[in-house]
């Protein structure tokens, strides 16, 4: 994981921020999820949302309006200092620098989500297993992977190891974790799954 922290650290120091880019690049990062990835999350008031990975906040700054209470966790320093001043207009948000598998939350969200992260998780399955126990019943959990299947992300100057996503892998992980898949789509260049755990 310390390669992951400084290849993102190092994002924010080579000014990458999604969330401060000019509308074209807010267009293009939109193809792994977009505007029907957070409709899928119905989304209201009365509801805590959770998102893993939340980098500089790029969808967050959509979400963490829409919902009660808002968690985002990351696990690079810098991109959690840089999400806390583009999410500062906000009241309602709590932010955690720490390694998702690790962390131990003391509390369940009725939404959880995450864009462009599980690439960065060995352990897809015990990841989707955590994910179930942290949803209240009839808590949603929204999914987009990425359908490059390259084992690194190849920056030039770095290379970064991740653990490309197989979306059959993932739907059986999500069964197993006893969430219902209630509606799959695909972007350019993700898949999207929706799943829910049950009320009863």
């Amino acid at each position: 994981m310390k390669e992951v922290i400084e290849h993102y650290n190092r994002l924010i120091e080579e000014n990458n921020d999604p969330v401060r880019d000019p509308q074209p690049l807010k267009e293009y990062m939109d193809k792994w999820d977009g505007e029907r990835f957070v409709e899928c999350m119905r989304l209201d008031k009365n509801k805590s949302v959770l998102e893993i990975g939340i980098g500089t906040g790029r969808i967050a700054v959509k979400t963490a309006p829409l919902c009660r209470d808002f968690w985002g966790i990351d696990i690079s320093p810098k991109t959690i200092q840089r999400a806390a001043e583009n999410l500062s207009f906000c009241q309602n948000v709590e932010l955690v620098c720490d390694d998702f598998m690790l962390f131990e939350f003391d509390r369940r969200f009725d939404v959880i989500y995450s864009s462009l992260t599980f690439m960065h998780i060995e352990n897809k399955r015990q990841a989707i297993q955590k994910i179930a126990s942290l949803l209240n019943d009839g808590g949603m959990y929204v999914l987009s992977i990425d359908k490059n299947k390259s084992e690194y992300i190849d920056m030039g100057t770095r290379k970064v190891k991740i653990y490309p996503d197989d979306p059959l892998d993932i739907c059986d992980y999500i069964h197993r974790a006893k969430l219902d898949i209630t509606d799959q789509f695909e972007t350019e260049y993700a898949y999207i799954i929706v799943s829910k755990k049950s009320s009863f």
